[in-house]
């Protein structure tokens, strides 16, 4: 799961210069064990995906090598459900809004996971610009589900949720995942998706269901090994 500067480069598509000249700087997270610097591939999509830096599709490949197969985003965004006016006066209200509305199995402590969404948020942010957020744990591994959840919602109002850019939150999506693994595949998977235009509009427009899973699944068809993705 850990990267080092010239990974973490490649993946970013920009020189090791300017790592370290973020890492100076304090911007980018990261670890120094003695002279050496590992980044955390979580930690580094969240910061990314924050930022619009657009992250390389390979990260898919080198990451997810295992012999368990995990679901596209379409399929993880069946599970948890789109769902639209979704309504809440602050960024707490309007979790706790998601959470009660989202499809979860029954035997999930709904309260547990709205109070661990937002002991994530009180560690920043998660928007990430545009009048979106993406809410998570900060720990992906809490709950004994079979498949990770993704779920979209489209709130009635704007909510504040302390995004970089200042614009309130209108569109959130929040990832329920079982292991780390399947978190990572779900949160990367999710931030390419967003950097495409064509994600990009079904998803601010507040389309219909059909569309934005039909968007999703043609994604998912061009990430495939020989693909072209562009």
């Amino acid at each position: 799961m850990m990267l080092d500067v010239k990974g973490v480069a490649r993946l970013l598509s920009v020189s090791e210069k300017t790592i370290y000249r973020w890492l100076a700087k304090q911007e980018i997270p990261a670890f120094k064990i003695g002279e050496t610097y590992r980044f955390n591939r979580v930690e580094l999509l969240e910061w990314a995906t924050a930022r619009k830096i657009r992250v390389a599709p390979e990260i898919f490949a080198e990451a997810f090598d295992a012999d368990v197969p995990l679901p596209s985003l379409a399929d993880a965004l069946r599970c948890g459900g789109i769902h639209y006016r979704i309504y809440g006066t602050d960024k707490r209200t309007t979790i706790r809004a998601i959470v009660d509305t989202i499809s979860l199995p029954e035997d999930i402590d709904r309260q547990y996971l709205h109070d661990a969404l937002m002991a994530r948020e009180n560690l920043g942010t998660t928007a990430i610009g545009d009048g979106i957020a993406i809410p998570h744990v900060r720990n992906p591994i809490i709950f004994h589900i079979h498949k990770p959840v993704l779920s979209l919602c489209f709130l009635e109002k704007p909510v504040d949720f302390g995004a970089l850019d200042n614009r309130p939150v209108d569109t959130v999506f929040t990832i329920i995942t079982n292991t780390i693994r399947s978190h990572l595949h779900i949160l990367s998977r999710l931030s390419f998706a967003l950097h495409r235009p064509d994600v990009r509009g079904v998803i601010t427009s507040a389309s219909s269901r059909e569309m934005i899973l039909e968007t999703l699944e043609n994604l998912e068809r061009a990430l495939k090994p020989g693909a072209a993705v562009s």
